[in-house]
């Protein structure tokens, strides 16, 4: 049983320590900032948990009983990432993309990203001409 863990645990960590490689690549030769930042926040969050995941099975299984801590990183991990990416991806979108650049909502309301009293009221004056 101890070597079937073994084997289980290193596939974990050699997996993850791959998603981080992939990430971290990406991260270096996407073209532009939008597609940089989806490849560490989706590669290495997985490389992240996979390792935690691996510490769990490695304390389950040959230390001294399940640990919650690992369990409660990932889940931390799994929550705050994809909303810090969006908070970046708006960002990058609101500095650096004119509002004239963006394809029309079809609703005569701006993009959330643009939302404010200035788009509110261009979207209001576009709706009565």
């Amino acid at each position: 049983m101890d070597l079937f863990a073994e084997i289980l645990i290193t596939v974990c960590l050699v997996i993850s320590g791959m998603f981080g490689l992939v990430g971290s690549y990406g991260l270096l030769k996407l073209p532009d900032p939008m597609t940089r930042l989806h490849a560490p926040t989706k590669a290495t969050t997985l490389g992240v948990g996979g390792v935690l995941i691996a510490s769990m099975l490695y304390f389950l299984v040959l230390g001294n009983g399940l640990s919650f801590h690992e369990l409660l990183i990932t889940l931390f991990l799994f929550l705050t990432a994809p909303i810090t990416a969006n908070f970046i991806a708006k960002t990058q979108l609101h500095r650096n993309v004119p509002m004239t650049d963006l394809p029309k909502t079809g609703t005569g309301r701006p993009w959330a990203t643009y939302e404010s009293d200035e788009a509110r009221a261009e979207a209001e004056a576009n709706r009565n001409a």
